[in-house]
This record gives structure tokens, C-alpha cells and sequence, in this order.
């Protein structure tokens, strides 16, 4: 196949969006220039269909998507003779198949979201070129009846010719045609009304036009009636409902125009009906496949907004309640058994969530996925919805028989209940979905209600979260330094480096605000990496400043390492090439890593500790005695330091001091020294604290009774008049 080319000369992209668009409008003039008549051919027929092609493919990419340009697009096809029946079916299957197949890829738009789009284009579709044949119709019919009435008129005062003439054009007319006079009785009706009304003639003519009432009709259907028959204006259109002898219905579009004498006198009244009843149950299904999900048959997220922005704009006191549900381990059903099962499964919970919600305004929707809502509206939502999410719970207990095997399905659920008129749809659902996370983090199974204040932290959180990459190349980052102190003479032996977050928003944050965020996302790799190279340059900026300290040896830096550092491949590498660049003895940095993500460890895991370890790089067992580790295992684990947790060490702070805890500390010391470890305690506040633990043997301690953490020019200061 040969290199599509433009009109200008240039190669198109045969993978480019101008290139897939020519292939959708050959596919589309292929199929409907058989059946349009027009004195074009078809490479013509083709480039007239390129740009209405092109605006339908811009609505369905369009960010606020709005399908009236689709209503147009069916319109131009009437204009250019496309007027066949079977060039509208042959135009919603060549949509239905391709324009998303070709056109829908790109961008944001999912596929999902692509379909639902491109069935409310064909809805609108149809509907355009339906409206644009209709008033083609009614034009040509309405002027034909016009000028056949004037024929009989004529006919009756002159030639018996003219008669033939109407009757054959009143005969033959493809819309239905009625006269009647001023009073309603029915006084001529053509062939295919009679049809359209059921085949008996006598049926129509035994009623007075005022008899057609229909429950679904418009209000102002009988309004303009009145005004016509008054002689107060000339015609009127809307579309009207009649019961048929069977009692089924026919929906036509109603044209009826009033018919006056010589003199300006309204005499009779002439009535064109089009058949619309197939056009319209096209319509409402088109419009079920728009707003319901093809897998459950419950309505969809387009359907369930629309409910929901209603019942948010009620008035007189109405309120609403939302439960939002997510399944809990439903992708582990389709990793097992394979998505055909889940499938199945998300139609039994579909059925099963249905019969909960039977109660006058309530209603049940799927959004995507394993996700699920659940509306009440009323005045006592406050209690129905607790009873509506409890129902649904209830339920999903009942084990769902699926591939020869029970199934227990289990689901979180937020709850949002309030007055309508207060927050909008989207605020709601963002504040269920919140709360939804929130009873998944607490088992499961359950629902839990709204919480303003927790909604609120979320979003905080969420904002933190996507504001760290971007902090981290602003340089918004810094490090405090907080001394470690010898408890026998009390001088500086170094520094724990401490990351601080410079929010241009919410001001200084500490590390618990941020470093959970940047675990989770695993920013806390480069981000660990840079506190590192940072710490390391600030500890031999320090050794310059004074080579040795009262002890003997250099100043000291301890930086903190997460779980997921202790993971990541880089973690050797990364460290020797932070020394080597600074200049920095590995003897001089001390990695910190919690008890708790030791606690069962590997071989692999600790082989990275290992080699660091064996290079001179000090490991230091933070928290120690908050992970209930096994104290046999510190003889397999490279650590040469354990810093003991403040809480064995809190009730130091006073005389005299808990002799329990004076025992603990005295033994987890004694045990340290016989493995040739050094004891480091955090969080002294007072001097009876320090000069307790100093008594007990501990090495070296931090805390405020020191110094808080500080900037780097601080350590300088303490270290500064250790020396002297």
C-alpha cells in the first residue's frame, strides 16, 4: 500500500492522526455513497465527508465534551442528498466500529470514557439527520398538501382533471395527512394515516381531534390548538403521542397548519403526521447504551451524575446519601481465576446491590471496575443511608459460587450524607471516595462516615504527594543537624541529620509529614540519595573546620535509611560514590536503619549492609526494643551501634527514677558492650536523665538537653568550644 499524500504534496504519517482520519472518511463514503443520491463520485463524495468527519472526531476528543456538533454533522448529511434510511444505519455502524478503533486512541480519554462518548455521538447523530429529514419532509409534504387543497378547490370550479390530481397527491404522500374542520370533527384522511393509525379509517373518523389526548403529552400541546382554531396564528409543531386502536402508541411529529377562506376566514385546519416511533425507540437505545453499563446493566457513570447533580440542586429541605463502595481484593479474583470470572462476579454483586436499593429515590450505579454507589434522597437520609450501606454489607456476606469454588466477597464503603444545595457533585464523590480508603485502611468490611477534617488531611496529603517531585528539583529540601554528645565528657562526637520540607504553602514540615509520602511513591530514593551527599559534604566541611574532636576521633554524621533504601539495588553504589566525591572517610558515617525493617531479614537484605559495613561505614540500629526483635539475632546483623528507644529512658527525666526501666537500660548496655556494640540514647531532656545514663555506661546521647536540631553553623559552634 503506497504512502498516503496531502493535498500540498507532503507524506502523511501512515500512523498520524490525518492519516487514521482519511481512513475513517473512505470507510464512511464506501458505505453510504451507494445509497445517496448525488451527481458526485465517490473520491468527491469522499473529500465532502472528510471535514464533517474531522468536527466528529473533534467532539469526541474535546477535554468538556458537548455531542451537539455530532446533531449537526447528521444534518449535513440530509444536505447532501445522504437521505436514504439505510444511509443513517449504515453511517451509525461505520461510527460504532471505527471511530473509536481509528480515532480514539490519544490523549487522556480512556477507553471506556471513548466508548460512552461515541455512543452519545451516534444518539446525536441520528438525531440531527432525523430532525434535518423531517423538516425536508414536512416542507416539501406541507407545501404539496397546501397546493393540493388550492387544486380541489380549483378542481370544483373548473376541471374534473385537477381533482385526479390532488387525490393522487393527498393518496400518495408519505406522511399522514388529516383535515378537519374548526369544531374537531375529522373530515379527510389519506391512505398512510390510516395505516399509521392502524388500517380502520372508520376508527379516525368516528373521533373529534380534541378526543387524542395522551398522558405524555407536552403542556402547551392543547394550548396551541386552542390558539389555532382561534385564528391566532397560522401553525404550530411539537411532538405528540397518540394510543392507537390496539392500544399501542404511535409518536409522530405533529405539523398542523390552519386553513383560511377567500377572505382571510379560518375554515379548515390541516394536520401532517410522521411516523417517529421507530426513530424514537432508536433513540431511547442508544440512550440505555449511553447511560448503562454494557457489563451489569446497572447505570453508568454519565447516568449516576446526572441523578446526583438533581438531587444535589433539590430544594425544600431534601437531602441525599451517598455510599461508595469498593470491593476489597477483587484483583486477586482476576489474577487467579481470570478476568471472564471477574466479570462474572461483578454481575452477581451488580444483582445483588440492585435488590438493595428498591426504596423510593434510591438507585444503584456502577462507576468502573470493582467501584460501585449507591444514592438515597429524601428528608431522613441521616438514617437511611447507615441503613442502606448496611444492607449492602449484609448481602456481600453470602458466599458467591464461582468456577466450582465459594467466594466470600468483602467491601469498603464511605458514606456522605448531607443537605442538598451545599457542595457539588464532584466535592461529594471526591469526599466518598476519600472516606471509602479510609474503612479499607481500617480492615475492610465496614463503612465509615464523612469526616470534613479527614477529608481535608487526605487532600493535604494528596497535595503533599504530588508537590514532592517538583520540591525536590526547587530545592525546597534542607537539613537540620542535631549533635550527638560523649555522656563521659560530654563533648560533641557528631551529628544526626534531619530533612526538613520548606512548604511554600504550609511552611516548615518534619520529616513524619513527608517521608511516609516519599516511601510511598518512591521519591525516597533520590531523595535519601541527596540528604546523604548533603550530610556527607556538611561532615567533611566540619572536619576541616576542626580535623579532631576531645575524643580523638572526627566528627561524626548519622543519616537515617528507609525500608525501601535498604531495598533499592543502587543503595552500595550510591554510598561509595557520595564518599568518594566528598572526600570522607567511611569511618565517619553512620547509616541509621529502624529495627522493625530488620526484623526477619535475609541474607540478601543485609548483604548491602554487609558490604558497607565491611568498608568502615558504621550501622546503627535505631529504635531499638520497639521491634521485639530477637536479641540473639544482633550477632548476625552488621550493626555496630544500637541507638536504645526513648521510651526506656523517659522516666529518667525525674528523681528517682524507675528501677524497672534502670534494670532494661542496664542490661540492653551491658548485653551491647559484650557484642562489641556502642549505646546511643535519643531524647534526653534533663541533666539527671544524662548523668543517670552515663552511670549505666550508655556511649553517647542527643536531645534537647543538649541542643535541638539546628543549622549547620550550630555543630560548628558545640564542636568549636569542645576544642578549646
Amino acid at each position: 500500500m503506497s504512502t498516503p499524500i496531502q493535498s500540498d504534496g507532503q507524506l502523511l504519517d501512515p500512523d498520524g492522526p490525518e492519516s487514521r482520519l482519511r481512513r475513517f472518511a473512505t470507510i464512511w463514503s464506501r458505505a453510504i455513497f451507494p445509497v445517496t443520491a448525488t451527481s458526485l463520485t465517490r473520491p468527491e463524495f469522499e473529500r465532502h465527508l472528510l471535514p464533517l468527519a474531522r468536527r466528529l472526531i473533534e467532539a469526541l476528543h474535546r477535554r468538556h465534551f458537548d455531542p451537539a456538533p455530532a446533531h449537526e454533522i447528521g444534518a449535513g448529511l440530509v444536505g447532501v442528498h445522504c437521505t436514504d434510511p439505510d444511509a443513517l444505519s449504515r453511517t451509525l455502524g461505520v461510527v460504532d466500529s471505527y471511530l473509536v478503533l481509528y480515532c480514539g486512541t490519544g490523549g487522556e480519554l480512556r477507553a471506556e470514557e471513548a466508548r460512552a462518548r461515541c455512543a452519545r455521538l451516534q444518539h446525536a447523530l441520528a438525531a440531527g439527520f432525523a430532525q434535518a429529514l423531517r423538516e425536508r419532509t414536512l416542507r416539501e409534504q406541507e407545501a404539496i398538501a397546501r397546493s393540493a387543497l388550492s387544486a380541489r378547490s380549483a378542481a370544483e370550479e373548473a376541471l374534473h382533471t385537477t381533482e385526479a390530481r390532488f387525490r393522487a397527491i393527498f393518496e400518495g404522500a408519505a406522511v399522514g395527512i388529516g383535515i378537519a374542520d374548526l369544531e374537531g370533527r375529522v373530515l379527510e384522511v389519506n391512505e398512510t394515516l390510516t395505516r399509521m393509525f392502524g388500517g380502520v379509517e372508520g376508527q379516525i373518523r368516528s373521533r373529534n381531534v380534541s378526543e387524542w389526548v395522551h398522558p405524555e403529552d407536552a403542556p402547551q400541546v392543547w394550548k396551541l390548538y386552542e390558539e389555532l382554531v382561534r385564528g391566532e396564528r397560522d401553525h404550530y409543531r411539537v411532538e405528540k403521542p397518540y394510543y392507537r386502536g390496539d392500544g399501542t402508541v404511535l409518536w409522530t411529529n405533529l405539523t398542523v397548519s390552519l386553513l383560511r377562506d377567500a377572505e382571510g376566514r379560518p375554515q379548515y385546519q390541516l394536520a401532517l403526521l410522521e411516523d417517529t416511533t421507530e426513530r424514537r425507540l432508536l433513540n431511547l437505545r442508544l440512550r440505555y447504551e449511553a447511560t448503562h453499563d454494557a457489563l451489569t446493566g446497572l447505570p453508568n457513570r454519565t447516568l449516576f451524575f446526572e441523578r446526583l447533580d438533581k438531587a444535589l440542586a433539590a430544594g425544600d429541605g431534601r437531602r441525599f446519601g451517598l455510599c461508595y463502595l469498593d470491593l476489597d481484593g477483587f484483583k486477586a479474583v482476576n489474577d487467579s481465576l481470570g478476568h471472564s470470572a471477574g466479570d462474572r462476579l461483578l454481575v452477581e454483586v451488580a444483582d445483588r446491590l440492585q435488590s438493595c436499593a428498591t426504596g423510593p429515590g434510591e438507585m444503584v450505579a456502577r462507576l468502573g471496575g470493582d467501584e460501585f454507589v449507591a444514592l438515597t434522597t429524601g428528608t431522613d437520609t441521616l438514617r437511611e443511608v447507615d441503613e442502606l450501606a448496611s444492607r449492602i454489607l449484609n448481602v456481600l456476606s453470602a458466599p458467591i459460587r464461582l468456577e466450582g469454588r465459594e467466594l466470600t466477597v468483602r467491601g469498603s464503603i464511605g458514606v456522605v450524607e448531607g443537605p442538598a444545595g451545599e457542595r457539588g457533585a464532584a466535592e461529594v464523590l471526591r469526599s466518598a471516595d476519600i472516606t471509602m480508603y479510609r474503612a479499607k485502611a481500617a480492615g475492610g468490611n465496614r463503612f465509615e462516615r464523612a469526616d470534613p477534617e479527614a477529608d481535608a488531611r487526605a487532600i493535604t496529603r494528596h497535595g503533599l504527594t504530588n508537590a514532592l517531585p517538583a520540591a525536590l528539583e526547587r530545592g525546597e529540601f534542607f537539613i537540620e543537624y542535631q549533635p550527638l554528645v560523649h555522656l563521659v565528657d560530654g563533648s560533641v562526637h557528631g551529628a544526626e541529620a534531619l530533612v526538613r520540607w520548606s512548604h511554600p504553602q504550609h511552611g516548615v514540615l518534619g520529616p513524619d509529614r513527608f517521608i511516609p509520602l516519599a516511601e510511598h511513591t518512591g521519591l525516597i530514593v533520590p531523595l535519601g540519595r541527596w540528604v546523604m551527599a548533603e550530610s556527607v559534604r556538611q561532615a567533611r566541611f566540619w572536619q576541616e573546620l576542626h580535623p579532631g574532636s576531645r575524643a580523638g576521633g572526627p566528627l561524626r554524621i548519622n543519616v537515617n535509611l528507609s525500608p525501601t533504601q535498604l531495598h533499592h539495588p543502587g543503595l552500595v553504589a550510591d554510598t561509595v560514590e557520595v564518599l568518594e566525591r566528598s572526600g570522607l572517610e567511611p569511618g565517619a558515617l553512620c547509616l541509621e536503619v529502624t529495627e522493625s525493617a530488620l526484623i526477619g531479614a535475609d541474607d540478601d537484605l543485609l548483604k548491602p549492609l554487609r558490604q558497607l559495613a565491611d568498608m568502615g561505614v558504621d550501622i546503627a540500629l535505631d529504635d531499638f526494643g520497639t521491634g521485639y526483635s530477637n536479641l540473639a539475632n544482633l550477632r548476625r546483623l552488621p550493626v555496630s551501634v544500637l541507638k536504645l528507644d526513648r521510651s526506656f529512658t523517659q522516666s529518667m527525666q525525674q528523681h528517682p527514677a524507675d528501677p524497672v526501666d534502670i534494670k532494661i537500660v542496664e542490661g540492653i548496655v551491658s548485653l551491647a558492650h559484650s557484642l562489641q556494640l556502642a549505646v546511643t540514647v535519643e531524647g534526653v531532656e534533663t541533666g539527671a536523665q544524662a548523668e543517670q545514663l552515663r552511670e549505666l555506661g550508655c556511649d553517647t546521647a542527643q536531645g534537647w538537653y543538649y541542643a535541638r536540631p539546628g543549622a549547620p553553623d550550630r555543630i560548628h559552634s558545640l564542636a568549636l568550644t569542645d576544642a578549646v
